[in-house]
């Protein structure tokens, strides 16, 4: 037996697409087969079917509705598919022969188009990472909005360099060389973020990818600022290729390219991200309770995937930030105009992803008059944006283009209610063509005739409940009941028999359903012809609407930095180049949004001749929670907002650094103490004296003696060799002496106070150290047994007294060291020289185990004071 037709079609189709679900379009589904269909059906909770195939077994089956596929798509990515999507190339009616198929476009993780199956407010990056020795190329594309960005890194030798440029954009799919992926050892950690990483790297000669790139741009590369950039190169022409290869349509929409250097924006990595909350909380993983959450009062999608980025790269240019206060400034002050701007916004859909849509050709009629509506309330933004003076809005305001011509095209062409399926009509407006006109015309009075003429049957014949109808299978039809059928006309012809009825035609029937079908069927080929010359016309303003998007998008992230500001009492701050960060009345912006308790707010002023505060307190007395406000201030000073407090003024920081409490276990089979050794080496590698550092309990993951050291340590290289704003919490009291030991180093603790065995937190930071932790009046804070408390509080005494009589016995044998110097001197040397004039080459093995044992004994003597 042999395959049917269509199955060996199928099969040649699947060969080039091993890798993928195919979605195989038979009529108005779409088809899977063998192990696709049996994994769709599990993974889509559809029924598994079987197929004829020509063998003598079925094929395993499973299909979905061809207009509910985007639904399916994305069901099947989220769980780490890819799928090819095989359409039919040409109309089954008027094909000869088998209908001709072929793959369209591919979806996975990081090109998947449909606006529907993502969060509005964020980005979907795919990220392309060229590799060759140390030195990176990386790209991060949004193919539903067309933003671009493209970095180059050298001489690199430090993996998590890397892994933090790349995670800052929280990519859901990497393609990389394979030089990247040797060397790696981030791919575990990227999966477990959910990111799909997969090998690619095109085969092209250099000339070949300079022109792809120049083709893509319509610009030459040095027009581009890529001639000199060799790893971006290769990074954007293995992404370009990758697109293609899934996309297979002209990437149009990708039509600018934000080429950005190591050092163009605050540096912030991901234990940073995470550890301060700036865009989700560590303990849901929502927007809600992180910075984000809180500074979020866009309206726009486009707005709030803006906002995001912003916080994510804070600005490094004093003009640049000055001028995006500036803008805040005005309309803080101007409740009106910003009133005004919101209810604007509020009316404004997705223009970056609806012009993408256009793109991709999967807009369909309702998009339009989405976008119409969108335009519709451009003249009145720009006319707000006339009133304002500083140098930002002012700049929007000349360059803001109200799109007026695409408007005028929509609104003569698109009907205002249209349909959504183009195969449905009801597209074009009245008066936008003749021809659509007269068809609409001839369709509409086609039903009048049928209604006219169902009107005359029933007179002729007497039968009062005679009919005409209409279905796809048989046009149209006049229905008589079974009781009537005596009284039916010899010059009705039967068309269908029905178990209570009998259905026929006419002559007359048959000519009125030709002109209506014709008449149809013809306004719905050129509504559908018309309709793709509309959004071929708007496709060749697609730059001018993505420029137009981005302004609105920075409009409403002004307008939501002055609407917080007003609701949470913000200040705007000052900034400048210098290297003192003073904070007055400071405050978490976050916690004081949820926090039931008045926040107490504190002040900082730190700077070269104060780099370095040791901050001592106890548990829950708010030692992070201030160290984190000041990281959190500083940043949303340079992103251009206002901040919490009641006067700030910020040197502009290069680098944000901070290790606070424990990390997850980043690195597969580290322990938690080896992750924060890591992450301070990071940190100690990484920042430079423009850089702020936040260290949370440095060391508190091994002895004690040995974290005290570390602590010791780290504290004292950051004094002499970075010399950055630094802020230390520490548990470990010894650490305040170094106050006295190294210039600059401030000591700061958490106010307490003491009411017999409890203790009040009073939030407030002062001058000087703590004395104590006050570790169990906590515990008792936190609810431990009585008993439990009380037993510790035994045990502490007895632990202090023991500390006492070991640091008496410590100091005797110091003292006793000193007149025994000489001997153990004497010793020490006849021992160094019995081991240099030992002849190990003619010793025996006995006699140098002997002599081995012999040293042992006397070391010990030595370590003891028997010698």
């Amino acid at each position: 037996m042999a395959l049917t037709p269509m199955m060996e079609q199928y099969l040649k189709i699947k060969e080039n697409y091993k890798d993928a679900i195919l979605f195989f379009r038979l009529g108005d589904f779409y088809e899977m087969f063998y192990e696709d269909a049996e994994i769709a059906a599990k993974e889509l909770e559809i029924a598994l079917t079987g197929k004829d195939c020509g063998l003598e077994e079925r094929a395993p089956m499973a299909g979905v509705p061809y207009h509910a596929a985007d639904f399916y798509i994305d069901k099947l990515i989220k769980k780490g598919y890819k799928v090819a999507i095989c359409e039919q190339l040409e109309d089954p009616a008027k094909a000869k022969g088998l209908v001709k198929r072929d793959v369209v476009r591919i979806y996975t993780p990081g090109t998947i188009i449909n606006p529907e199956s993502m969060d509005e407010k964020s980005n979907n990056y795919l990220i392309s990472v060229f590799k060759e020795k140390d030195n990176y190329g990386i790209c991060a594309v949004d193919v539903t909005t067309g933003d671009l960005y493209a970095t180059e890194i050298k001489n690199c030798k430090e993996p998590k360099r890397i892994y933090d440029e790349i995670m800052k954009y929280a990519p859901s799919e990497i393609i990389a060389n394979e030089e990247f992926f040797k060397s790696n050892k981030y791919i575990k950690v990227f999966k477990n973020n959910n990111c799909a990483v997969n090998r690619y790297e095109k085969q092209l000669k250099d000339e070949e990818k300079i022109e792809l790139i120049e083709f893509q741009f319509d610009k030459k590369s040095e027009e581009l600022g890529v001639k000199d950039k060799p790893y971006v190169i290769n990074s954007l022409a293995s992404l370009f290729c990758y697109l293609q290869d899934l996309q297979k349509t002209a990437l149009k929409h990708i039509n600018r390219l934000l080429l950005y250097e190591d050092n163009s924006y605050m540096a912030i990595d991901s234990n940073s991200i995470r550890n301060l909350e700036i865009v989700e909380s560590n303990r849901n993983k929502s927007k809600k309770g992180s910075l984000l959450g809180v500074l979020d009062k866009t309206v726009t999608p486009m707005g709030g995937r803006l906002l995001r980025k912003w916080l994510e790269e804070p600005l490094l240019n004093k003009d640049q930030i000055d001028a995006r206060l500036d803008a805040v400034e005005e309309l803080f002050k101007d409740y009106k105009s910003r009133k005004e701007l919101k209810q604007v916004l509020n009316k404004i859909y997705d223009l970056e992803r609806l012009a993408s849509k256009i793109v991709y050709q999967s807009i369909n009629p309702k998009d339009f008059i989405s976008i119409k509506l969108s335009l519709e309330n451009l003249p009145h933004m720009k006319e707000i944006l006339k009133r304002f003076n500083s140098k930002l809005l002012r700049k929007i305001h000349e360059k803001f283009d109200v799109l007026a011509d695409i408007y005028d095209l929509i609104d003569k062409s698109i009907k205002d209610d249209p349909s959504t399926q183009l195969k449905e009509g009801n597209i074009i407006k009245d008066g936008y063509n003749e021809t659509v006109d007269k068809l609409r015309k001839a369709s509409i009075e086609g039903k009048n005739w049928i209604a006219n003429l169902e009107a005359e049957e029933r007179e002729k014949t007497g039968i009062k409940n005679l009919r005409i109808g209409y279905n796809k299978v048989f046009g149209y039809y006049i229905e008589v009941t079974k009781s009537n059928i005596p009284q039916v006309p010899d010059r009705y012809m039967r068309k269908q028999t029905l178990a209570n009825a009998e259905r026929y035609v006419t002559p007359e029937l048959k000519e009125i359903e030709e002109n209506i079908l014709g008449a149809e069927e013809k306004l719905i080929e050129l509504e559908n012809q018309l309709f793709n010359e509309i959004r071929e016309k708007v496709e060749l303003q697609i730059i001018r609407i993505q420029n137009t998007a981005k302004y609105i998008a920075m409009i409403d992230v002004l307008v939501s930095f002055a609407e917080v500001a007003e609701t949470n009492r913000y200040v705007k701050p000052m900034v400048d180049y210098d290297d003192r960060i003073v904070i007055k009345e400071g405050r978490h912006p976050v916690i004081e949004t949820i926090s039931e308790e008045s926040f107490v707010a504190n002040d900082i002023d730190i700077g070269p001749d104060n780099p370095i505060m040791i901050i001592t307190g106890p548990n829950m007395a708010g030692k992070s929670t201030y160290m984190r406000q000041i990281a959190l201030i500083v940043l949303m000073a340079q992103v251009g907002s206002f901040v919490p407090a009641s006067y700030a003024k910020i040197g502009i920081v290069d680098k944000i650094f901070t290790r606070v409490g424990a990390s997850d276990d980043l690195f597969a089979g580290q322990s938690t103490f080896m992750v924060e050794m890591s992450e301070v080496a990071n940190i100690l590698k990484s920042a430079t004296s423009k850089s702020l550092i936040i260290l949370d309990e440095v060391g508190r993951g091994t002895s004690t003696y040995d974290g005290m050291s570390i602590a010791h340590a780290v504290i004292e290289y950051i004094h002499e060799n970075i010399k950055a704003k630094t802020l230390f919490a520490t548990h470990y009291h010894e650490l305040t002496k170094l106050e006295n030991k190294m210039k600059g180093v401030k000591n700061y603790n958490v106010s307490v106070e003491e009411r017999e065995d409890d203790i009040i937190f009073l939030r407030k930071i002062v001058p000087g150290g703590a004395d104590k932790s006050y570790g169990i009046q906590v515990s008792k804070l936190a609810g431990l047994p009585y008993s439990v408390v009380e037993r510790a509080k035994e045990i502490l005494n007895s632990l202090e007294n023991d500390k006492l009589s070991k640091n008496e016995f410590e100091k005797a044998a110091h003292e006793l060291a000193f007149t025994q110097i000489d001997i153990f001197s004497t010793a020490k040397d006849a021992l160094i020289e019995s081991i240099a004039n030992c002849d190990v080459d003619n010793m025996t093995p006995l006699k140098a185990l002997n002599y081995l044992y012999e040293l042992k004994e006397k070391a010990m003597s030595l370590r003891s004071g028997a010698l």
